[in-house]
């Protein structure tokens, strides 16, 4: 009636097998997800990539004008310049007070939009306008 020890696993053997069955479960799970991890890490470097040769402005550069010598010795102290806490601080320090000799100044107190337009035409370059080319049909589209 009973089966006998010979036909059937012991319990230990059976306990050790679904411990095995367990393992190659986990071990094909993380296998798959390593696989989607990889596949979605490939996705982001792809669109990454995308987006860095769409915000690539080398072939533009032909259209620019060159540098002079002076021009570029000009700009390196600008570029060279990094941002740290302590430059910040400074920097904070100085542009404060930089605003408030601008507030008691008497023409800015008298007109405030006035002296901020007379400080912009005295420190910007001037820009030479071009009139602007008329279509064939009088400027109607």
């Amino acid at each position: 009636m009973g089966k006998s020890r010979q036909d059937s696993m012991t319990k230990a053997d059976r306990k050790f097998e679904k411990k095995l069955e367990f393992y190659a479960k986990v071990r094909d799970t993380v296998a798959s997800l390593t696989a989607q991890k990889s596949i979605t890490k490939k996705k982001k470097l792809r669109s990454r990539q995308k987006k860095l040769k769409a915000y690539d402005l080398s072939a533009l550069t032909e259209f620019l004008p060159e540098l002079t010598a002076s021009q570029k010795q000009q700009s390196t102290p600008a570029a060279e310049f990094k941002l740290n806490c302590k430059s910040r601080q400074k920097l904070i320090l100085k542009e404060g007070k930089q605003l408030g000799t601008v507030l008691n100044h008497p023409a800015f107190q008298s007109d405030p939009l006035g002296a901020i337009h007379q400080h912009l035409q005295s420190t910007q370059p001037v820009m030479d306008e071009k009139p602007k080319k008329l279509s064939k049909n009088g400027g109607r589209k």
